[in-house]
């Protein structure tokens, strides 16, 4: 490859599992790329920490109220690094000329409005914000479309599909996309043993390091269920042409079989730093540091139907998507209002497909048509749910924290 000067790219969610992953990638092509913008929510002082590693232009905390602490702690580094605080400042960094890659990984409907300002600008988008596609899937495509902007999802099971169509276009001969899932934790149980389940089993993915709120996702199977969301629109297909499979080994991330009977799956070990390889690399492939998959050290390869009678999650998300509009926005909002209540010991784990049904049946689909439409039904979904979980509240609660 040529001699230029290396790709600056902003990393979204730092402090995060992804954002780690990424820097790790980064780090290991000095000569490619560089970390020019890191941000996080709240935890400060790993934020501070990331910036002595990486040495960013441009540092981001999302809480206005930890900003002084961001500051002094930068000075005191002795590091040049520029500090910064709320949402618009990282807006206009991510449209600016301090980057032209974006790794979204801010968990949840807050990375929404970050994500539309790198579509809108043309940046390379490497989208693990699956939130932004499930609340405004038609909006974030259409601005990248405009504006030229290269959308690399980074999903393993997206990340997959891309690989295999070469492309977010999902043509005729495409017959049928198949994202896998591992199952998560609680594969094979019935929905009574469910009842039962603790805040501590649900996060113990057996095969992904991830964070707390995307690992109960993976145990409802919600995950999958915007995944499939996220497909809909990243690849332009219909639900016809959409399936899971449950494949417990996590070996095989997806398949694309096409209309003359062929059928191409993309397999690695489950490591997020292959994805981002390809986001960083692509089209031409760089080191992730992950291992080749040795398949005579996993010669079994498993598949399994969705059990959607235990995991209702995934009929709900089927169902939010058929009902388009504002449906899967309000299945988004709800969700994250019932798993951080989860998590907080608050309710039971079938309370949190019981309150995304209840929102999916109290606010009826609508068009959405606009962002401001899409931000309405979001916060009445939330407003909803967190009302409706005076009915579910767990006599686990103890146990669960």
């Amino acid at each position: 490859m040529a001699a230029h000067a290396p790709r600056n790219v902003a990393v979204l969610g730092a402090t995060g599992s992804i954002g780690a992953s990424a820097l790790d990638v980064i780090a290991r092509h000095p000569d490619r790329h560089r970390a020019s913008v890191l941000a996080a929510g709240h935890n400060v002082d790993a934020l501070v920490a990331l910036c002595v590693a990486h040495r960013p232009d441009h540092a981001v905390i999302a809480d206005a109220t930890l900003y002084a602490r961001l500051r002094d702690g930068l000075a005191v580094a002795g590091l040049p690094t520029l500090p910064h605080a709320g949402d618009a400042p990282l807006d206009a960094l991510v449209a600016d000329a301090t980057c032209d890659t974006v790794v979204a990984a801010i968990v949840g409907a807050a990375g929404l409005s970050s994500t539309l300002a790198a579509a809108h600008a043309g940046k390379r988008l490497l989208l693990a914000n699956k939130e932004s596609l499930v609340l405004a899937g038609e909006l974030v495509t259409a601005a990248a479309d405009a504006a030229g902007a290269d959308i690399i999802p980074i999903d393993s099971e997206h990340n997959a599909i891309f690989q295999c169509l070469r492309s977010r276009q999902a043509q005729a001969e495409v017959k049928r996309i198949v994202l896998t899932a591992s199952g998560g934790p609680f594969r094979g149980r019935s929905r009574a043993d469910l009842a039962q389940v603790t805040r501590a089993q649900a996060v113990a993915h057996p095969k992904w390091s991830m964070g707390p709120k995307i690992s109960v996702d993976s145990a409802t199977l919600m995950n999958k269920g915007l995944e499939l969301i996220e497909a809909h629109h990243l690849f332009g297909v219909g639900r016809e042409r959409l399936d899971v499979l449950v494949h417990p080994q996590s070996l095989v991330h997806s398949l694309v079989e096409f209309v003359d009977g062929s059928t191409l799956a993309q397999l690695g070990l489950p490591d997020m730093r292959t994805s981002l390889a390809v986001g960083l690399g692509w089209p031409e492939r760089i080191a992730s540091g992950v291992q080749g998959l040795d398949l005579l050290q996993h010669p079994r390869l498993d598949f399994e139907a969705p059990d959607t009678d235990a995991f209702p999650c995934l009929r709900l998300a089927w169902e939010a998507m058929e009902a388009g509009g504002t449906a899967p926005a309000v299945l988004n909002a709800a969700n994250e209002v019932a798993v951080s209540a989860f998590l907080q010991g608050h309710i039971g784990f079938l309370s949190i497909p019981a309150l995304v049904e209840d929102a999916l049946a109290a606010l009826p689909a609508t068009p959405a048509d606009s962002l401001e439409a899409l931000l309405e039904a979001d916060a009445q979904a939330r407003r909803l749910t967190e009302r409706n979980l005076a009915g579910h509240l767990s006599p686990m609660s103890a146990e669960n924290r």
